[in-house]
């Protein structure tokens, strides 16, 4: 009698070859339209990036090679999900191989995508300098500008903790805040926290019965996560990094060193004290009168706390991020729902000769209000074994009823779903949208264009914009290989199903 085996990989080399090609276009584009501080004096002189930022000729191409070798690299996840023909064993080690061929070459480029990495340097100086960064915007640094920091945000206080300040201050003090090697040292510290979420991503999986291979590839080897955490160099990486391994631990009947990495997750950015109240549940256990919870609800509120409280005893600036929480999230933008809506109420109040953005923020201040609500019942009601999950829709909740969403704090959620389950069906769909609709932004969003040439920065945009989204279109309805995954209806049999 033969036995029916279950089918292996099919050649998925392929896909991590044309994910790395992707990724190497990304790198040649970034050298001339990605973000370079006008104090590196060495890169500028380069006549490779001579060439790609100041002629002409050189800023097209890398806009074409930047749109190009993004979707690129979307096309390669989708195929490498599509090549391992389920997710045995004996997947792990592409999906591993993928992760690490297409970071190098956005470890190697200038950044992208965002500048807030030359905020980064400007707040190490900041503290260099001995002043309140809860208080003293980098303005009060005499060369902000010359480091590449967004004007934007130069008299905002920093909505960082104290681990993130410290970071940024060592790293400042070795380098002496030149932009090229604090870069890199950045660069380290976010690889630091992809790191982590490569360990604990399927540590976490394996907890809930979901395939570990499966959620590495939809988080870690997911492009949106690799474009903002090693491109961009965000300190997201850090903090969601140390989150998921306080989170593990916490699991794992080990919480206080878990509550302590969750509060240094906090110390680098403060959102993730919404892991605090779910984390509290774990340590009480299955079970638990309401006494009981609250007891360790208010024990781990004040390990941390304590904790912080502690730091900011050393940096004497105490608790001064509370007061700055609220500077991210200070605008909106057109893509959010509750921002469009606002955008939306705003329009429709002037037109009546009312004050319409008056009557905007309150929407926005309702929707924060709801979020809470949602927070609530998923602390309060809902399944032990079902912890994780519910943390993840508080921290949606956090994220989508704000007026603000960028691209990073979609990846927040990501590894949250994966561990827990997203299943191919609309829910695995919508994640794909997500990815190409956030790349196709980020493309066409900040380019760095020399502005002394005919090529102007809208020009180059509608162009990035335009390949982009014709590539995107491309894989959703006209590539045979692609497209099935943008149509096909859910079957329980399908191969990125656990089964």
């Amino acid at each position: 009698m033969q036995v029916e085996t279950q089918p292996g990989p099919n050649r998925p080399n392929v896909a991590i070859v044309q994910g790395f090609v992707g990724s190497l276009l990304m790198w040649m584009g970034s050298l001339g339209v990605g973000w370079l501080s006008l104090a590196s004096v060495e890169l500028r002189r380069n006549p490779v990036i001579i060439w790609l930022r100041f002629e002409p000729v050189g800023a097209v191409l890398s806009v074409l090679l930047l749109a190009l070798g993004g979707m690129l690299l979307i096309r390669a996840w989708l195929r490498l999900g599509q090549r391992l023909n389920g997710w045995s064993e004996e997947t792990r080690p592409y999906v591993l191989k993928a992760i690490v061929a297409w970071t190098v070459p956005l470890a190697a480029s200038l950044p992208l995508f965002s500048r807030d990495v030359f905020a980064y340097i400007a707040q190490g100086q900041v503290m260099i300098a001995k002043l309140n960064p809860y208080r003293d915007g980098y303005s009060q640094i005499s060369n902000y500008l010359q480091i590449g920091a967004d004007d934007l945000w130069a008299q905002s206080p920093t909505p960082y903790g104290p681990v993130f300040l410290w970071i940024e201050e060592g790293i400042v003090r070795v380098t002496g805040g030149y932009p090229d090697t604090s870069i890199i040292l950045f660069r380290v510290v976010a690889l630091f926290g992809v790191a982590l979420c490569i360990y604990f991503v399927p540590k976490l999986a394996a907890l809930h019965s979901i395939n570990a291979t499966r959620a590495l590839w939809l988080t870690v080897a997911n492009p949106l996560f690799l474009i903002n955490f090693v491109a961009a160099i965000h300190n997201d990486s850090l903090m969601i990094g140390l989150a998921l391994a306080g989170l593990y631990l916490c699991a794992t009947k080990r919480p206080l060193l878990g509550i302590l990495l969750i509060t240094l997750s906090v110390g680098v950015k403060p959102i993730t004290l919404i892991f605090l109240p779910f984390v509290g549940l774990m340590w009480a256990g299955k079970g638990a009168s309401w006494p009981r919870k609250f007891l360790y609800w208010f024990m781990t509120a004040g390990l941390c706390l304590g904790i912080l409280w502690i730091m900011g005893l050393i940096n004497t600036f105490g608790f001064g991020w509370v007061g700055a929480l609220s500077t991210p999230g200070s605008v909106w933008i057109w893509y959010a729902p509750v921002g469009f809506i606002g955008l939306v109420i705003a329009t429709l109040g002037n037109a009546v000769g009312l004050n319409g953005w008056d009557l905007a923020n309150a929407f926005h201040t309702l929707a924060r209000i709801a979020s809470l609500v949602i927070i609530a019942i998923q602390v309060f009601r809902g399944d032990h074994s079902r912890l994780v999950r519910r943390l993840a829709f508080a921290f949606a909740a956090i994220v989508l009823l704000a007026p603000m969403i960028q691209s990073w704090y979609v990846v927040w959620l990501i590894p949250l779903f994966a561990v827990t389950g997203i299943r191919d069906d609309w829910q695995v769909k919508f994640l794909y949208f997500t990815v190409a609709f956030f790349m196709v932004y980020a493309i066409s969003d900040q380019l760095d264009i020399f502005p002394y040439f005919d090529l102007s920065l809208t020009v180059a945009r509608q162009v990035a914009a335009v390949v982009a989204l014709g590539f995107a279109l491309y894989l959703v309805f006209l590539d045979r290989s692609t497209k099935v995954l943008f149509r096909r209806r859910y079957s329980p049999l399908a191969p990125g199903q656990l089964h």
